[in-house]
C-alpha cells in the first residue's frame, strides 16, 4: 500500500512539475514576444518610414494630423488612385473623392475593404474610428458616418498620409 502511495505521489509531483514548466515556457515566450516583437516592429517601421517628410512621418507613424485646408490633395481633381505614402498600398479612387468642407480630402469608399483597417480612437477626449493601412499600419485619418451616397461614410484622410498616382488615360489626354 505504501509503495502505491509513493508511486502515486511521484507521478503527481512529476505531473505538477511538467505543468509548472509549461506555464514558465508560455510566460517566457509571451515575455520574449512582447519585448523583442516590439523592437522588431520598431526596426521595420524605421526602414519603411525613413524616406518620409517630417509631416508625413508625424501623421503616419505618430498618429498626427495636418492642419485643415493645408493638404496638397484637398483640391486635387485629377483621376487616379490614392495610395499609402509608406507602403504604396492602393486605398482610395478619385471617383469616390468629394469636397466635404472638412478641410481634409474626403472619400465615400475604399478601393478594397481589406486594404484598410479601423480601430476605435479615444484621443483628444473623443470617440472616433481611426483608419489605418492594413499592410503597414500607417495612420491615415478617420471615418465618420455622415457621408453622402450609398455608403453613408466619410473617410477623412490626411494628404500627408497619401501618395497620388494619375490614371494612364489622364496622362494621355
Amino acid at each position: 500500500m505504501r509503495e502505491y502511495s509513493n508511486k502515486k505521489r511521484r507521478i503527481s509531483l512529476t505531473y505538477m512539475h511538467e505543468i509548472k514548466l509549461k506555464r514558465i515556457s508560455i510566460l517566457s515566450l509571451l515575455f520574449i514576444t512582447f519585448i523583442f516583437g516590439e523592437n522588431m516592429a520598431e526596426k521595420d517601421k524605421k526602414i519603411l518610414y525613413k524616406n518620409l517628410s517630417p509631416e508625413s512621418y508625424h501623421v503616419a507613424a505618430e498618429c498626427g494630423t495636418e492642419a485643415p485646408f493645408s493638404g496638397k490633395y484637398l483640391y486635387n481633381k485629377k483621376k487616379g488612385t490614392y495610395n499609402c505614402i509608406v507602403c504604396g498600398n492602393s486605398l482610395f479612387s478619385s471617383e469616390t473623392k468629394y469636397d466635404s468642407g472638412s478641410g481634409w480630402p474626403s472619400f465615400t469608399d475604399v478601393i478594397k475593404s481589406e486594404n484598410i483597417k479601423t480601430e476605435t480612437d479615444f484621443r483628444y477626449g473623443m470617440r472616433r474610428t481611426e483608419v489605418r493601412c492594413a499592410k503597414c499600419d500607417a495612420h491615415l485619418g478617420h471615418v465618420f458616418n455622415d457621408g453622402p451616397g450609398k455608403t453613408g461614410l466619410r473617410y477623412c484622410i490626411n494628404s500627408a498620409a497619401l501618395d497620388f498616382n494619375s490614371d494612364s488615360l489622364q496622362k494621355n489626354e
